[in-house]
């Protein structure tokens, strides 16, 4: 089948850094599989420019596609605008099948599907092996109500299959990078750049964390194997930044550790940039110098609350004394620490 996939634009004020772009990860995980499984697939990042909506059906139109998908990086601030290309595309082209995915609908497929009728299925979950058992069948015209991971109507109302299994192992499936051209995305002060995935998930149980729904379990990829994928995106595209998209990289220091030790046998320069918790940090103390020489320039760290009682309520598993120390440690290995803090916890007074 002709697929075309479709980063909408992100109104976002922090989903979009000016003059610098990063590719569409999700999408690209979801178009390796389907071009390995014999479609014709293509992207359209719609962040570019950013198009307008004529401009996104103007281009649905010339490829004319079998199946349009959309997915954003699970902002739910990016919802609306993919409900207003959807109904673009479904005036113009009412024949095409759309499909949705990310975090935003699998939490809210029900509501998705009462109030947007132009989209007709909801991948839910993570997508790689799910959209490929549901391009299969729509191309076959096999029963949907067989595929695990997926929302649609059933005699018009909303209805789910049981939840997919999640991938335990994230290295049966690649990404798509042939979709993209690398010149065209950067980071990090202009410098050619993309996202990856060593993990999935996260061990842990704060209680505000919406990612615990979605992605279940903390799962990782071969460390070898991914230091080779990187080492070949800087020797074969040119790419000097990685961006990790994972929630917790470190989250197992044996992994981590024989990550950065196979990066830094392959002997590329590379920047690489992520987020993971402040006590991972202090718990590898001892090993922060390979953290460096691998190329580490900056980890963003979720410290959410200043106020311990809060820390405790909300689950989150550290302290404030552990976030100082991680960024004292950062700071005496030239990393730089990003700090977040969460503003309107329900755990939070007006004097917090």
């Amino acid at each position: 089948m002709r697929i075309l996939l479709i980063n909408p634009p992100h109104t976002a004020i922090g989903s979009r850094i000016p003059d610098e772009h990063l590719p569409p990860l999700g999408l690209l995980s979801v178009g390796g599989p389907l071009i390995d499984a014999g479609h014709e697939v293509r992207l359209s990042d719609a962040e570019f420019g950013p198009l307008t909506t004529d401009e996104i059906v103007q281009q649905c139109s010339i490829v004319a596609p079998d199946v349009v998908l959309l997915g954003h990086s699970g902002s739910t601030s990016g919802h609306p605008v993919v409900a207003e290309i959807t109904r673009a595309i479904r005036k113009t082209l009412p024949k095409i099948q759309i499909i949705y995915g990310g975090v935003f609908p699998t939490y809210h497929w029900r509501e998705i599907l009462t109030e947007e009728p132009q989209i007709d299925i909801i991948v839910r979950g993570e997508g790689e092996e799910t959209a490929v058992k549901l391009i299969h069948a729509l191309n076959t015209g096999d029963s949907l109500e067989e595929i695990p991971g997926i929302a649609y109507r059933k005699q018009g109302m909303p209805f789910a299959t049981p939840k997919a299994p999640i991938i335990l192992n994230l290295d049966n499936y690649r990404v798509g990078w042939e979709l993209i051209d690398f010149k065209h995305y950067s980071y990090w002060g202009n410098r050619r750049a993309v996202v990856v995935q060593f993990s999935r998930g996260c061990p842990h149980s704060c209680n505000y964390c919406g990612q615990r729904g979605f992605w279940t379990r903390w799962r990782y990829r071969d460390p070898k194997k991914f230091a080779e994928e990187i080492a070949w995106l800087h020797r074969t595209h040119g790419v000097e930044v990685i961006n990790f998209a994972d929630e917790n990289p470190t989250s197992s220091r044996k992994a981590w550790k024989a990550f950065l030790e196979a990066l830094i046998a392959e002997n590329v320069s590379m920047t690489l940039v992520g987020s993971t918790r402040a006590d991972d940090i202090v718990r590898d103390a001892d090993i922060l110098h390979l953290y460096k020489k691998a190329g580490v320039a900056r980890f963003l760290l979720g410290m959410e609350s200043y106020d311990e009682k809060v820390l405790q309520k909300i689950c989150k598993g550290g302290t404030t004394g552990k976030d100082r120390e991680a960024i004292r440690l950062l700071r005496q290995h030239d990393i730089l620490s990003m700090a977040t803090y969460v503003v309107g916890l329900e755990e939070e007074t007006y004097r917090d």
